[in-house]
């Protein structure tokens, strides 16, 4: 499935793709949001964070953060297909511009499966905010060689293809994902990616629910004021804990397994996640993240995408119904 997913492109469009509404761009007036009956900021809903801006920001644009009123007006008539980051190319070491076109890839989902968002709310060139070049910081030596390592083991394989003499651990970069345990665009961090980008928020006084549509994977934050985050018992979405920061819910996350499906598997057991859940109108809920991984990146850094309410409910995912993919999967490599 990821395969299909991960032949996504950004395109000479998608360089000129827009980020929706962030926080930092709401005017200076005061803006009058929904409370709870208890007086915090009312987060609850199913949200759509979709979005059409590329995760980083073309190179060429340099420290450009925004378009102008005309060069939007031109990028809002055009339809650009999402930008995954961390996808299966930069996994496997090739370079970041080689990307197919959806609907030329052989075995992929045409254009009409992918979900990237058409309206253009702001004028942002990119979702990571710091650096302020609006690309992610470097990778370091270690992850460096780490990665190359993956590719000398799995020089011939795809994706999802078992590492030669591997099984349950070595299902290749998306081993999660066509696991059916974690999904790619779901988190955290949750990011935005193809299609079902969804998510529910259920909200109390002391605890917070994000449902993802996605797997359905439902993390369950307890709001309580900077509760340790240490524990013996490591977890693919890791520990969270929430407190208000005025009317900012801030989400810390730490304690991870290893590497998650965040961008395809760069990230590794030292995660530590800030997200920050601030509700700046009636109809924008802002998702933003400072990723902090120093074996993984050479630098902490921020991205922000903004959410907007779902048209609908949530609805199953499915994933691969009996599991008969990862058969599939097992049985093609034992044969080749």
């Amino acid at each position: 499935m990821q395969d299909r997913l991960f032949a996504c492109v950004r395109g000479t469009g998608a360089a000129l793709a827009l980020v929706a509404l962030t926080a930092s761009a709401v005017s200076a007036q005061e803006v009058e949001i929904p409370r709870t009956p208890w007086g915090a900021p009312d987060l609850q809903g199913v949200w759509d964070r979709r979005t059409n801006t590329p995760f980083q920001r073309p190179r060429e644009l340099g420290n450009k953060a925004v378009y102008t009123e005309e060069e939007a007006a031109v990028i809002a008539a055009a339809r650009v297909v999402v930008d995954v980051p961390g996808d299966a190319t930069r996994v496997a070491g090739r370079a970041e511009e080689e990307h197919q076109e959806v609907a030329e890839a052989i075995g992929n989902y045409n254009g009409f499966w992918f979900d990237g968002g058409t309206t253009v709310v702001n004028r942002r060139t990119s979702l990571v905010t710091d650096p302020p070049n609006g690309r992610i910081p470097p990778i370091t030596l270690s992850a460096t060689q780490k990665r190359a390592a993956m590719r000398k083991a799995r020089e011939g394989t795809n994706r999802h293809e078992p590492t030669p003499g591997g099984f349950v651990d070595d299902l290749g970069p998306g081993r999660y994902a066509v696991r059916c345990l974690v999904g790619f665009n779901t988190g955290p961090p949750m990011t935005s990616g193809a299609y079902n980008q969804n998510v529910q928020v259920l909200q109390t006084e002391d605890h917070l629910v994000l449902w993802v549509e996605m797997i359905h994977d439902a993390r369950i934050v307890p709001i309580d004021s900077h509760a340790p985050l240490d524990s013996d018992i490591r977890q693919w979405l890791g520990s969270s804990r929430g407190y208000w920061d005025d009317d900012t819910l801030v989400i810390e996350t730490t304690n991870f397994r290893g590497e998650t499906s965040f961008m395809g598997g760069q990230s590794d057991a030292n995660l530590h996640l800030t997200e920050r859940l601030t509700r700046t109108s009636p109809t924008t809920l802002v998702y933003e993240v400072t990723v902090d991984d120093p074996t993984a990146w050479t630098a902490p850094w921020t991205y922000e995408v903004p959410w907007q309410p779902s048209d609908g409910p949530i609805f199953e995912y499915a994933c691969h119904e009996g599991n008969y993919g990862l058969y599939n999967i097992l049985a093609g490599a034992a044969a080749r």
